[in-house]
């Protein structure tokens, strides 16, 4: 049964949640408030360990609050912070680095520097999924997830986080469909046949893709779409039709159809063009992404006789962008259109000292014969594979360059890489995502006889 209780905030989590804690001490966490305030809350869900609660009312706010400037702040999933000052989430993701060498990574002496805070603190992003879903009042929903409710779409009306326009796409097309009668894809049924709206711009070359991303089947007057949607919409660049037939409920396709346009946008990174298809990774902050790599190359201090090895390689950027810095690299990745697109990226950039593998990380270091001076590793959020792990230390490179968005993970794996022998006098975190709890990092590993 629900209460009313008021609570004292002594934390943020880092899943954007607040923490308070009761008059008997139990944990308390929060859908909203900073800490310091006190709030008026309703528990709505106890367990043995903590609550969960709601917050009805801030009875004394923050000296760190600001006014959220999103409409839908209060029920979005996707900003955590917006009404936290900037510098002060700055100050928290630092802390949370830190917390997480010590205590997961059990490193003591690494200095954690100051984070690089983004220049734009909006309209940064250069992709966004939205997702269409079913709903029982409204027929269907085009945006966000719900804070907490994944399940739960809410039409979008605006999102500062990428450039104004893409609040003004969705709303279109959101039109579009109800107007056209198409049928919104039905999560739990697997019928309908609208899924996702996939935006993406070059912020270095103004151009923009739409990705549309359906059940499978033809596409219902897909010419008449394109040819409205590019009139309204005149910068984009190109249009493209994905199918997932799958129940995986991703916005990634089975088969692609390019409906205007190329196919493609092209995007330039460090003075580098790159060719991004509708289903390949790229950094979604540009030119925050830049700064992480001239941050990561400047701590490798190549003196151009390096064979390196790029693991998790993606389409290429690490390896093309530090290839005029050593003698040669080898980047491995396991996803086919990422190693094409890679290929492509090279031959564009006329990058001839790259070679690009077809492979898992894993399976490429258990066969691998050659030595390498420098790994640099940019794993998913998970990590590396614990093998890989172990086989890259086997390598015993002179240096290891780790590229991070998971701080918990980055400090599991960093522990065992000192226990092998290596040295990590600091790190440097990088904010790639302002009002989000995401953070980026860099870290150069050394042999222990290189840093004596």
């Amino acid at each position: 049964m629900s209460k009313i209780v008021e609570l004292k905030i002594i934390d943020l989590a880092f899943d954007g949640k607040a923490v308070a804690k009761t008059d008997s001490g139990k944990i308390v966490f929060l859908n909203g408030g900073l800490t310091g305030e006190t709030v008026r809350a309703k528990i709505v869900r106890s367990k043995r360990r903590f609550d969960e609660a709601i917050v009805l009312e801030i009875l004394e706010k923050s000296d760190e609050r600001i006014e959220a400037i999103c409409r839908h702040f209060d029920h979005c999933g996707g900003c955590s912070w917006q009404d936290l000052r900037y510098q002060k989430q700055l100050e928290i993701k630092k802390t949370h680095v830190a917390g997480c060498i010590e205590r997961i990574g059990g490193l003591e002496n690494v200095i954690v520097r100051d984070i690089i805070g983004s220049v734009e603190q909006f309209g940064y992003r250069n992709k966004m999924e939205f997702s269409f879903n079913r709903h029982p009042e409204f027929g269907f929903t085009l945006g966000l997830h719900r804070r907490g409710q994944y399940a739960d779409i809410f039409d979008l009306e605006e999102c500062h986080l990428p450039s104004e326009r893409y609040g003004r796409i969705v709303g279109w097309l959101r039109e579009y469909v109800r107007k056209n009668e198409i049928p919104v894809y039905d999560i739990d049924e697997h019928t309908g046949y609208m899924r996702f709206l996939v935006i993406r711009d070059a912020k270095n070359s103004n151009e923009l893709m739409i990705n549309i991303v359906t059940n499978s089947g033809e596409f219902p007057s897909q010419e008449e779409l394109t040819d409205k949607m590019t009139a309204a919409f005149p910068e984009i660049t190109t249009i493209v039709h994905n199918e997932n037939g799958q129940k995986a409920n991703i916005a990634v396709g089975e088969k692609e159809t390019v409906l205007y346009g190329d196919g493609f946008i092209t995007e330039k990174l460090m003075g580098y063009s790159f060719k991004i298809s509708s289903n390949s990774f790229f950094q979604t902050n540009t030119l925050q992404a830049e700064k992480l790599y001239q941050i990561a190359f400047d701590m490798l201090k190549p003196t151009g006789t390096e064979k390196v090895l790029d693991l998790y390689c993606g389409t290429g950027a690490i390896s093309i962008c530090v290839a005029p810095k050593v003698a040669e690299v080898t980047g491995v990745e396991l996803v086919a259109d990422a190693i094409t697109a890679a290929k492509e990226n090279a031959e564009i950039n006329n990058c001839t000292n790259v070679e690009f593998i077809l492979s898992d990380s894993k399976d490429f270091l258990k066969n691998n014969q050659t030595e390498f001076d420098v790994v640099i590793t940019d794993p998913p959020r998970a990590g590396m594979h614990p093998k890989a792990l172990k086989q890259m230390i086997s390598l015993l490179p002179e240096k290891i360059l780790y590229i991070s968005c998971n701080p918990s993970t980055f400090a599991r794996d960093a522990k065992e890489i000192v226990e092998a022998g290596y040295n990590l006098p600091e790190v440097q975190p990088v904010d790639m995502f302002p009002h989000t709890r995401h953070i980026e990092m860099a870290a150069l590993f050394t042999k222990q006889e290189l840093s004596a």
